[in-house]
């Protein structure tokens, strides 16, 4: 039976490619994560240098 033979070693195959795809998709993941997390929080940083007062750099006048 060569055909169950050949089947076997597709499954194999494509049983032992899975492993480098969830490792890039786990880094692509992290990756993503950590730069959202950047983006939203820089909304929220404030300059502690020039007094205090929350201000972020932008024109009150705009």
């Amino acid at each position: 039976m060569p055909d169950t033979a050949d089947a076997t070693e597709l499954l194999a195959a494509a049983q032992q490619g899975l492993g480098d795809t969830l490792r890039i998709l786990l880094l692509v993941s992290i990756v993503g994560g950590a730069l959202l997390a950047w983006f939203l929080l820089r909304g929220y940083r404030t300059d502690e240098g020039d007094g205090g007062d929350g201000d972020t750099g932008r024109d009150a006048n705009a």
